[in-house]
């Protein structure tokens, strides 16, 4: 008699901001339902993107899975309590996609006897909560190789797994017509781009101090386009830097049609900062490999990897006169050379960073945690 399925519960806090959640949504729609069930539990329905995830058909439970630990006693309590949930529904695993060192929702699960697993997706590792939340796991995914070094130094229950692109959705097209229109560009025009949620650790004026560096010829048409989220301080005190530079920059907000973006630039540039949660895999970044823009990013974990065969691209985090280089060299390349350095980001792209690639290292994950091999 054939197995069921092996039911899986992704935990996650909302879909307020949908980066998360649109990673989880696209292993979730991959794996194969001839082995895995999955289930997605969440806070609350509010968010833009939870339409997007009510609409997949996966069985959403409105539950909060996490507690407050402050109070020791109390929250075991809270956890004991919880437990009910995951026996009730059968769960075979619950994979957490919550960004901070919550250990609760482990101890729920282990309440429960069932097996527990989390993702860890930032830079970030203070006081005991990681290390009792690793401790809790069956099992950890890392976004990156400083992480395995850092934080799970010969840990058998870690295992690798790099985010991976859509190449359905990112691949080098031609320039969108809609874009030329709306912003006034012609082929002359040279776009330098940037995607990311403005705040301090994205570095933007590192980037805005670069571009203040530059060579640029006063006849020529060069333009900055910062996609992502501006609506808060730091976008603010961007935005009135960007405004003293003598090329034009454009703060376009939030936008759903990234992948246009990148079919109108020429050189993109992530410059994260090497400081506080940094980056685990910016998929940002391997957007713009995909896309089949030149991308130029900070040396620091999550690009590093993503840039290891092509270690020319890097620059050092906070240096502005290095980036100014870097981007004064791209912008002087003519069509065949520019061509060449594109075509090796797609091979480094297709050698390890497909969307594929990573649900299947999350099947091998929990195959070997679910000891079904």
């Amino acid at each position: 008699m054939p197995q069921l399925p092996k039911k899986i519960l992704f935990t996650i806090p909302n879909f307020d901001t949908a980066g998360s959640g649109k990673a989880m949504l696209k292993i979730i729609q991959r794996l194969n339902p001839v082995l895995f069930e999955p289930h997605i539990a969440c806070n609350h329905d509010r968010g833009a993107f939870f339409n997007v995830v009510k609409s997949s058909g996966v069985p959403i439970h409105l539950i909060t899975t996490t507690t407050s630990m402050r109070n020791k006693w109390k929250g075991f309590w809270a956890c004991w309590k919880m437990r009910k949930f995951y026996q009730e529904h059968q769960f075979d695993l619950v994979h957490s996609f919550h960004y901070s060192d919550d250990y609760s929702e482990a101890l729920s699960v282990r309440l429960a006897g069932k097996k527990w697993v989390y993702v860890k997706k930032n830079m970030n590792w203070g006081g005991n909560g990681w290390k009792l939340r690793t401790m809790l796991s069956h099992g950890v995914l890392a976004q990156n190789t400083d992480m395995m070094k850092e934080f799970f130094p010969q840990s058998a229950k870690v295992s690798l797994c790099s985010r991976g692109v859509d190449l359905k959705e990112f691949f080098p097209q031609s320039p969108s017509s809609s874009l030329f229109q709306e912003f006034g560009l012609t082929n002359q025009t040279k776009v330098i781009l940037t995607v990311a949620n403005l705040v301090p650790v994205k570095g933007i004026e590192i980037l805005l101090n670069a571009i203040e560096k530059c060579n640029f010829n006063p006849s020529s048409d060069v333009r900055l386009f910062v996609v992502g989220d501006d609506k808060n301080e730091y976008a603010e005190q961007m935005k009135v830097k960007a405004s003293q530079l003598a090329i034009p920059v454009i703060f376009t907000g939030k936008r759903l049609d990234v992948s246009a973006f990148h079919s109108i630039a020429h050189v993109f540039v992530l410059p994260t900062l090497n400081k506080g949660r940094k980056e685990g895999s910016p998929v940002s970044f391997l957007e713009a490999m995909a896309s089949g823009t030149y991308s130029l990013g900070s040396r620091i974990p999550g690009i590093k990897d993503q840039l290891k065969e092509l270690p020319q691209q890097l620059f050092e985090a906070g240096n502005a006169d290095e980036l100014s280089q870097k981007l004064n060299e791209a912008l002087s390349w003519d069509v065949a050379e520019l061509k060449s350095k594109i075509d090796l980001q797609l091979s480094a792209i297709q050698n390890g960073f497909t969307i594929e690639q990573e649900v299947a290292r999350h099947e091998a994950f929990y195959r070997n945690v679910l000891s079904m091999d």
